[in-house]
């Protein structure tokens, strides 16, 4: 038992070293350039202010040992970096600022309140039963979600924080578009499984983007955050470009650590020897919705 513990103390203490060191990565990164025009570059300070968010958050939520504000602390956060990095960045703010900011805003929102609701539906997230009763371990998962919102968003904060007023040309339009199919794809599939739910289905959902896809609400995900990418890149260079990672992180996030895999595994347990699951596993895409 003491060594599954120092494991486990191990394991987070090396959790949060790594997300601080991301968090500075993407900072320092995306501040490339801007140290002659700003003191501290509004990247770095909103970077800052996301991971103090995230622990003052933590303070209250070991007291009271509670997780039922983490998703609302973290949906908030995004929407309090892109407006660290407006205000710091002196007003000068174009058109394209203006829309990665208010992306990044209307996602955190939606995403926030709908996250939000199903925790209060359910009444807790058996998720953090036993996280919340580590102090490292919990320690770490409100370090990641810092980690989350500052490599996810840093191309966005980057771009509205630099101080230049950037037009608008072909490639940030199509990024913009790519933004509101991929919302509109998370949104139209989360609604669709939570009506399935509501009308009393205990089953795997395979109808409607379901049908298509395994993971719809993660293709619309990966999606936006791929669309607001492409809409900063050509306005970052030197080593702003690191911040450009944003959908790759999000990807590795979702697919490799804990989205669909743990999904996945979840459902394989309950319905592993279910022939019409095994069926609608073998020819539905994990991610990728089929166009037939």
């Amino acid at each position: 038992m003491e060594d599954e513990s120092l494991v486990t103390k191990k394991a987070s203490s090396l959790g949060i070293l790594i997300g601080v060191v991301l968090i500075a990565i993407v900072a320092l990164g995306g501040s490339d350039g801007s140290w002659d025009r700003f003191t501290l570059p509004p990247v770095v300070i909103g970077a800052a202010a996301a991971l103090l968010l995230q622990w003052i958050g933590f303070v209250f939520a070991w007291k009271f040992q509670s997780e039922r504000f983490f998703d609302l602390i973290g949906s908030a956060t995004f929407g309090m970096v892109v407006l660290v990095s407006a205000v710091c960045s002196r007003a000068n703010l174009g058109l394209l600022d203006v829309l990665l900011a208010v992306a990044v805003a209307v996602w955190a929102f939606r995403l926030g309140s709908f996250l939000v609701t199903r925790v209060r539906l359910v009444g807790s997230d058996v998720r953090f039963d036993a996280i919340k009763r580590d102090f490292l371990w919990f320690l770490m998962t409100w370090t990641l979600q810092g980690t989350w919102v500052v490599v996810t968003a840093g191309p966005v904060m980057t771009v509205v924080g630099d101080g230049i007023s950037q037009p608008i040309g072909i490639l940030e339009t199509l990024g913009i578009v790519a933004w509101v199919i991929g919302l509109g794809l998370e949104i139209v599939a989360d609604e669709q499984k939570k009506k399935f739910r509501q009308a009393g289905n205990d089953s795997f959902i395979q109808s409607g983007l379901w049908g298509r896809s395994r993971h719809p609400n993660y293709f619309g995900e990966i999606l936006l955050w791929s669309g607001l990418a492409m809409a900063a890149v050509p306005s970052l260079s030197g080593w702003q470009l690191v911040t450009s990672v944003s959908p790759l992180f999000v990807w590795a996030l979702l697919m490799k650590i804990s989205g669909a895999p743990m999904l996945e595994a979840k459902s394989d347990r309950r319905w592993g020897n279910d022939p019409a699951y095994l069926e609608y596993k073998s020819k539905t895409p994990l991610l990728v919705p089929r166009l037939r």
